[in-house]
């Protein structure tokens, strides 16, 4: 699955969710909305600043069950704010025209299922997102490093 397509998988997720600002939105604009948010320059997943965000806010369990084969973990809306950062929240908030609060629970409803299928299965994203951190063995070293 390449990044567009995931993409598309959390627009249609954040378009069926129970906020009925997300309704009508095309799942077009909220998969460009989401590449602004989780992209990065090379048109990957963003993974070293989520797993950035994870170490200074305690939410490595949380993101860390997204990543392996098991349960997703829920992430609340406030917690979303503490993983991106307020200003990539408003960011994608305004170019849904959702207020910030919509855009949060969106955000905690998809970013869960969108982390775990780009991260399933072998091949593809989840190597180039290692890559990015340094392999395997420097996504085992930023890990210990959070959980040490």
């Amino acid at each position: 699955m390449d990044l567009m397509d995931l993409l598309k998988v959390g627009g249609s997720l954040i378009q069926g969710n129970s906020d009925d600002a997300t309704t009508g939105l095309d799942i077009g604009d909220i998969a460009g909305a989401l590449g602004g948010l989780l992209g990065n320059s090379e048109g990957g997943l963003d993974l070293s600043s989520l797993v950035g965000g994870l170490a200074s806010n305690g939410l490595g369990d949380i993101v860390g069950s997204w990543l392996g084969n098991g349960e997703n973990a829920a992430i609340s809306p406030d917690q979303i704010t503490d993983l991106l950062g307020s200003d990539k929240i408003s960011e994608f908030a305004s170019s849904l025209g959702l207020s910030e609060e919509s855009a949060k629970g969106a955000l905690a409803d998809a970013l869960p299922q969108v982390i775990d299928q780009a991260t399933s299965g072998e091949g593809g994203m989840l190597d180039d997102m290692l890559a990015q951190v340094g392999g395997a063995k420097g996504a085992m070293d930023m890990l210990g490093k959070m959980f040490g």
